[in-house]
């Protein structure tokens, strides 16, 4: 109502600016016309805004309380074909009243009604289990940040190639998919090696660029570790959980082929996906394993100058690539993660050399966003073992967690990384770069009386 009467003012209003400019021009006008015009309609204005105003107050309070329905009827609508339309605007409107729950709530309703509701809808319109989803709710309380997430989640992201060092220049091989038919632009706001590809005539991994070695299809988040890492020339490094061999290859370009890289996979047909792309890619500087990461610490203690964990998650990160994600995480699963990751993290602790002159640092990160198998782990390893959080030289990315829930961590963790797809359209992500003090597997003191010191907090 009130956008109906104001709008032709105001248009009323420029039309009558435009006759003044024109008649002033010609000598047709004078300041009195302009005032007395000016007048009438600033009285004609402010009285139909009252008007507007009024009757918008007489809607609302005659308006009706939006009728939450029970949790029994949810459950009727559940076991039949869902309408999405329906659930779609019920999720919209829950949202709006939690927005502002003292007033637009119905007194006979508790807040935990209307969010058990909302994750039964949100579950059914989506296709999650509530236990992920409850998840989500918890990591994005925004109700407008946890929908973009989860449409995010409903679309791919983009094709993105990284180039190799190795045999070609980002720009060369640009010009030479271009030529092709493949429309790229270059990542500069992440790296210098990487491309986006947003459209191509030709099959990406099928030219012959690709055949030869001169590009890797890849995620630029998955480039980001391997950046944190930060590999020397000459050093000896351990890509724990290698498969593909991406990372592996990324390490490798940046050492010139120099020193020795160790792609290790416990999955022996990941094995030799890690020696087909390391033989495409050029690579003659590392040794493929077959093991089980945990082993490391036990074969070659202090063996390494750095060491990459790309750790086995729950893939909450790239849940567009694999939708039975979606039902198939459960606490049980997330536990069993959480579990491994903090033993992997551990033996990739105690296998790189804390003397090493050039290094002394592992790179920790997953493609998930869960707090149990990012900042968790993390933290549980800084009270293991004689180490430190260290900035990666990242400019982009959103602060990991220091609170979260009944979580209180380390403060350092304020230095590690996520990447969310919604915000950074790549996959989810979570990076943290720990740099070994000594080998000895003791905590340090300051470690000991931080977190001291926050479990005695009043939160």
């Amino acid at each position: 109502m009130l956008k109906e009467i104001i709008t032709p003012l105001i248009f009323r209003m420029i039309q009558i600016q435009k006759t003044y400019q024109s008649r002033r021009n010609l000598g047709l006008w004078n300041e009195t016309n302009t005032n007395a015009i000016v007048e009438l309609n600033l009285s004609r204005f402010q009285s139909s805004r009252k008007l507007a105003c009024e009757e918008l107050t007489l809607n609302i309070e005659s308006g009706e309380t939006y009728n939450l329905p029970s949790v029994d009827v949810i459950e009727k609508e559940l076991k039949q074909a869902p309408n999405l339309q329906i659930i779609k605007q019920r999720i919209s409107d829950i949202f709006q009243i939690l927005g502002d729950f003292k007033n637009r709530r119905d007194p006979k309703r508790s807040r935990m009604e209307y969010v058990s509701i909302l994750t039964k809808d949100l579950c059914n319109y989506y296709g999650y289990n509530e236990y992920l989803m409850q998840k989500f709710m918890n990591i994005f309380p925004n109700g407008g940040e946890l929908l973009e997430f989860l449409e995010a989640n409903e679309q791919p992201r983009p094709v993105t190639l990284r180039s190799n060092s190795l045999k070609t220049r980002r720009v060369e091989l640009a010009k030479n998919l271009i030529n092709r038919g493949m429309n790229v632009d270059p990542a500069a706001a992440w790296n210098k090696v990487g491309l986006i590809v947003y459209d191509s005539q030709v099959p990406v991994g099928a030219t012959p660029e690709y055949l030869a070695g001169h590009y890797i299809i890849q995620g630029l988040s998955s480039m980001l570790s391997v950046m944190a890492l930060a590999p020397r020339p000459e050093e000896i490094i351990l890509d724990m959980c290698a498969a593909p061999g991406g990372k592996s290859s990324h390490i490798a370009a940046l050492m010139k082929n120099t020193g020795v890289v160790y792609a290790n996979d416990i999955s022996m047909p990941r094995c030799l996906a890690i020696i087909g792309n390391l033989h495409r890619l050029g690579v003659n500087n590392s040794i493929v394993s077959n093991l089980d990461g945990r082993e490391f610490a036990k074969i070659m203690p202090q063996g390494f100058d750095r060491v990459l964990l790309d750790a086995p998650c729950s893939g909450t990160g790239v849940i567009w690539k694999d939708g039975s994600v979606k039902t198939r995480r459960d606490s049980q699963d997330v536990q069993r993660r959480h579990t491994l990751q903090r033993q992997l993290i551990l033996a990739a602790l105690d296998s790189v050399n804390a003397n090493s002159k050039s290094g002394g640092f592992i790179v920790y990160s997953t493609c998930s966003v869960l707090v149990e198998e990012n900042e968790a782990v993390v933290n549980y390893a800084l009270s293991k073992r004689d180490c430190k959080l260290v900035p990666m030289g990242l400019n982009i990315g959103v602060e990991g967690f220091t609170k979260f829930r009944e979580y209180r961590f380390h403060p350092s963790l304020n230095l590690t990384r996520r990447y969310y797809p919604h915000v950074h359209n790549v996959d989810g992500f979570f990076v943290a770069k720990l740099k070994k003090l000594s080998n000895a597997k003791q905590v340090s003191f300051a470690f000991r009386m931080t977190s001291y010191l926050i479990s005695t907090l009043v939160i």
